[in-house]
């Protein structure tokens, strides 16, 4: 099981969001997402957090929140278990990421936005403003969600 992580930046009521229009053989293609990515030799997740949000957005977190974990299964790839994390502090300047566009998004509209399935089911916590922390199990065949348990602490 791989180990990432997944952040969504908060600022006036938007997340900074990140369509993944760039990169071929992408997973992730034309999808919207957070940002965040894989964690490195002996990592933590937090550490992971602070250095891809720095990769990707050339920003330098002050203030973060561990929301939930997400455990995706998938039987046409490895398991990923997923933290997820919300910031609303923040240094810098945004910088051109070569995984797609950088973008604000009205937390309203975040919904309608082209995601995957599962996750909004997570987005949908998010968006509720639920402070309990989640752990959200998402079950795929392909790119199919067969099967989701959530559960708050």
């Amino acid at each position: 099981m791989t180990i990432t992580t997944l952040c969504y930046i908060e600022n006036d009521d938007k997340y900074l969001m990140l369509h993944r229009v760039k990169k071929q053989n992408d997973i992730n293609k034309g999808k919207w997402i957070g940002v965040g990515g894989h964690t490195e030799n002996q990592e933590s997740p937090e550490e992971c957090l602070l250095r891809e949000v720095k990769e990707e957005t050339g920003l330098t977190l002050t203030s973060y929140k561990f929301r939930g974990l997400v455990t995706f299964i998938n039987s046409e790839c490895e398991s990923e278990l997923m933290c997820v994390f919300t910031a609303d502090g923040y240094t810098g300047e945004l910088i051109e990421c070569n995984e797609g566009e950088l973008c604000w998004v009205d937390k309203k509209i975040v919904p309608e936005l082209p995601t995957w399935e599962g996750d909004k089911v997570f987005l949908n916590l998010l968006l509720s403003e639920e402070k309990r922390f989640f752990s959200v199990k998402l079950q795929y065949e392909g790119e199919l969600l067969v099967n989701t348990e959530i559960r708050l602490y």
